[in-house]
């Protein structure tokens, strides 16, 4: 189909879906308007409520932004899909390292080429490959580029639902309340894409997350009359990569977070984030993690708090964060819990952007191999089962006293006196042997670690985490 046929199909589509505006009954496979949302999803609550965990992944992709929710029965939602330059090669790797086998939603934030770059690449894949793409929301405003071209031909192909979405819609989430709060109905400024980015505000229990796309003034402005103090937030995903354009006094006042996440390249052209809005942050004490310093970025939470993994251990002093490396757009090295937020006041409860024990500054333990799986189930090669540790840093590492745990809530303790040196690595085996620098010995008779998936757990001699690996 060309791109002019297209176009008309879309407008048509658009048509219909302003007459069908309003009209209730569910939702079917040809429908093109996202359902209504109702009085109990409107995300704009205080809900306190909330089983399991919610883990939400900005996925570093370099001058782009990418967005992974994970509800608590394994329910996914990916917002954007990275730069047009890359393809959603980075998402994509993301995705598979982590065993997401169908994407649920795929929400379009705004259809600008860097967030919907990967857009035609995960639809092929996960309806030729996978379990499948459930839906796409998308705002309804048109790009005149091949990357938009690209991902309507992909949804066409496919036969894949797309809803065109809009503020009061909802879009369900099993564990999760999600509210779309833009773009208004009519469009702001004759339907500029970044004015009118779908904004959700994703809530579970007492925490909740904003994402804003790239609003931009007038709809920040929009969203501060509308909702006021209804768009409290524990997280909030600065809009529009931290551009000047975007996160306002006004709007950072009425959501007040615990917490910023900017999604940007460490060398970004446009000055990403920029001095004035870094400048507003640090008015206003917000830690604030930037993917191109602190690498991919997961937000876990409980119902009750957040806690936040990054992959590098580095300030989130607004004004400090350029004082750090950049972590390069696919790195894979493992991500360790930093800090945890109230999920209502916003309490730092614990930070840890470094590791630390009895006051003496120590190294940072990494987890360089894990290998499940023993050789024999009959318990006698349970040594082949271990994890690999790294003190990935110039200073000792005093692990006196330390745990380590598996979901299951099994422990092993560091011996006392147990110091490991910079840059070493130790090898905890499930099985039984004579403990040395180089390999300690969990002493179990039976395998800890799942052969399908299992999270190691580290806390120091105090008793707060300070490392949490997940796998595959």
């Amino acid at each position: 189909m060309s791109r002019t046929a297209r176009t008309v199909l879309v407008a048509l589509a658009l048509l219909l879906v302003v007459a069908l505006a309003g009209c209730g009954g569910a939702v079917g496979p040809t429908d093109t308007s996202a359902p209504a949302a109702t009085e109990t999803g409107t995300g704009t609550g205080t809900e306190t409520g909330a089983d399991g965990i919610v883990e939400v992944h900005f996925i570093n992709v370099g001058q782009s932004v990418s967005t992974l929710v994970v509800g608590p029965t394994g329910e996914t939602m990916l917002v954007d899909t990275g730069h047009y330059n890359d393809d959603g090669a980075y998402v994509l790797t993301y995705l598979e390292r982590r065993g997401i086998d169908r994407i649920d939603h795929l929400v379009v934030s705004h259809n600008d080429a860097d967030h919907i770059g990967g857009n035609a690449a995960i639809i092929d894949y996960y309806e030729r490959e996978a379990a499948g793409i459930g839906a796409v929301y998308d705002p309804g405003i048109a790009a005149s580029t091949q990357t938009y071209g690209r991902y309507l031909d992909a949804v066409e192909e496919h036969g894949v639902t797309l809803y065109e979405t809009r503020e009061g819609d909802e879009i369900r989430f099993e564990g999760v309340d999600v509210a779309v709060l833009g773009p208004p109905d009519p469009y702001l400024e004759d339907g500029a894409r970044n004015e009118n980015s779908i904004v959700l505000k994703l809530t579970h229990g007492e925490t909740s997350v904003l994402l804003t796309g790239d609003a931009e003034d007038d709809q920040e402005a929009y969203l501060v009359d509308r909702y006021g103090d209804r768009l409290r937030a524990t997280v909030l995903k600065a809009g529009h990569h931290g551009s000047s354009s975007s996160s306002s006094g006004a709007f950072l006042d009425a959501v007040r977070p615990n917490a910023v996440v900017v999604s940007s390249a460490y060398d970004s052209r446009y000055g990403h984030p920029t001095e004035a809005v870094l400048e507003r942050f640090a008015d206003r004490s917000l830690p604030t993690y930037w993917t191109a310093t602190h690498g991919d970025i997961v937000l876990v939470s409980d119902g009750r708090g957040v806690t936040v993994r990054t992959q590098a251990a580095v300030p989130t002093d607004p004004l400090d964060l350029r004082d750090a490396d950049d972590v390069e757009p696919g790195n894979q090295s493992v991500l360790a819990d930093r800090a945890r937020f109230e999920g209502g006041e916003g309490t730092v409860l614990t930070a840890a952007p470094t590791v630390t024990d009895g006051g003496t500054p120590t190294g940072r333990l990494v987890v360089a191999e894990i290998n499940p799986d023993p050789d024999s189930p009959d318990r006698e090669h349970l040594d082949d089962e271990y994890v690999v540790f790294e003190n990935a840093d110039d200073e000792p590492l005093d692990l006196s006293g330390w745990t380590v745990e598996d979901e299951a809530g099994r422990t092993y303790t560091f011996p006392d006196g147990y110091v490991l040196a910079a840059g070493g690595t130790v090898t905890l085996r499930t099985g039984t042997g004579t403990d040395t620098d180089a390999e300690l010995y969990w002493g179990s008779g039976s395998a800890i670690w799942n052969n399908d998936g299992d999270t190691v757990i580290v806390h120091n001699s105090d008793g707060d985490p300070v490392l949490r690996e997940t796998y595959p």
